[in-house]
Order: C-alpha cells, then sequence, then structure tokens
C-alpha cells in the first residue's frame, strides 16, 4: 500500500482543496500561536468546510493547555491531535480522537526512547534548537530503518522532505505516512501548487 500524505501548516482554502485534489490525505491546521503558518479559529473554520469525508482534518499543537485543545477538537470535529511540543504521557491520554506524538530527532542520533509513549501515531521531526518543527531539515533515515515492522504501522516520517526526496524517504523507511509544510511552499504557509503535486505523487507512486 502506499503511504499516505498529510500536509501541513495549510493557512487557507484554497491551499486545502488543492491538496485534498492532488490526493492528501490529511490536512494540518497550526494552533501555535508562534508559528508563521498559525491560524485562527475563524480561519481554521472555512477550511474545515472543503475538507471532505474520508480526509482527515488535524490540528497540531505545542505545549497547548489541554481545555484549549478541547474546544478546538470540539469545533472543528479534528479527526486527530499532533502533539508538537514538550508533552508528557499524561497530556497524550484520555481522547477521543486519535493522537499523534511528535519526536524530535537529532542528526546522526538513534531515535529516543519513544516506544512506551500513548500515543496512536508517531511522528519523526529532525531536532532544531528551539524550534519546533518546520525547520526543513532532513535528520538521518537510517535510524528510522532499523525499527521493527510492528512500528511502522504507526509511524509518520517528516522533516525535511521534499517533492525530490520523497520518494526516496518512503522506500527507504516503509513509513506509515509522511508529513511535509515547508517542502511544498514559496513562502511559509504558502503552498506552491507545482510543489503539492509533485510531492503528493511521488510519495504515493514510491
Amino acid at each position: 500500500m502506499s503511504a499516505r500524505v498529510k500536509i501541513c501548516g495549510v493557512t487557507s482554502v484554497a491551499d486545502a482543496a488543492l491538496a485534498v485534489q492532488c490526493g492528501a490525505d490529511f490536512i494540518g491546521l497550526n494552533f501555535y500561536p508562534l508559528s508563521p503558518r498559525y491560524v485562527s479559529l475563524p480561519t481554521a473554520l472555512e477550511i474545515r468546510a472543503v475538507i471532505p469525508e474520508g480526509v482527515w482534518c488535524v490540528g497540531v499543537f505545542v505545549n497547548a493547555e489541554r481545555a484549549a485543545i478541547a474546544s478546538l477538537v470540539r469545533q472543528l470535529a479534528l479527526h486527530a491531535i499532533q502533539f508538537h511540543g514538550d508533552e508528557g504521557e499524561n497530556d497524550l491520554r484520555g481522547w477521543d480522537c486519535a493522537t499523534i506524538k511528535a519526536v524530535h530527532v537529532h542528526s546522526h542520533q538513534s531515535l529516543p526512547q519513544w516506544k512506551q509513549l500513548p500515543a496512536d501515531y508517531l511522528l519523526l521531526d529532525t531536532y532544531r534548537l528551539g524550534r519546533y518543527g518546520g525547520t526543513g531539515e532532513a535528520f538521518a533515515w537510517e535510524c528510522a530503518e532499523a525499527l521493527p515492522p510492528q512500528y511502522m504501522s504507526r509511524l509518520i516520517l517528516a522533516g525535511g522532505l521534499t517533492p525530490q526526496n520523497v520518494a526516496t524517504a518512503v522506500r527507504a523507511v516503509r513509513p506509515w505516512a509522511v508529513d511535509v509544510a515547508s517542502g511544498v511552499e514559496s513562502a511559509p504557509g504558502c503552498k506552491d501548487p507545482e510543489k503539492l503535486r509533485a510531492f503528493i505523487s511521488n510519495a504515493k507512486t514510491a
């Protein structure tokens, strides 16, 4: 089965509609106020309205209050919560929708301890001091290749993926899904149609 594709940091209705048209399986909306891809609730509601059945709407949060997350899950009917900060085990428990925990991997180092985390899916992203994702930098995928097959069914690969390297990454790691934000942009939060089409096509045909 081909890898699923998550287009993250979507900030406009047009970009969401195009991503869906091109075959995206997940649309990620960023609710971290310090991110250049942050979306307000009114914008998120407009984007949510064009996401059809069968495509997940994922809310991305960084060290957010539980009540604030729960409110957005309810108002936007989110399919999944992506915890992209320093959240602990207790933060990941007790949700009625799917949960994704980002694990930040240091370049050329082995994976951090993550198997015990109570999340439905694990997202591997590149570590960079003071940044919570969106760096456009890759880590050494080789460290993920060695994972036992049972973990691949819950693994989302991110960090520095582009239309040019996503097929190589998918063939090497065979993750459940791949995630991209900056790799398909012309500017932060603005998706490039050509890059978007190429990324999704290359990921799914690898």
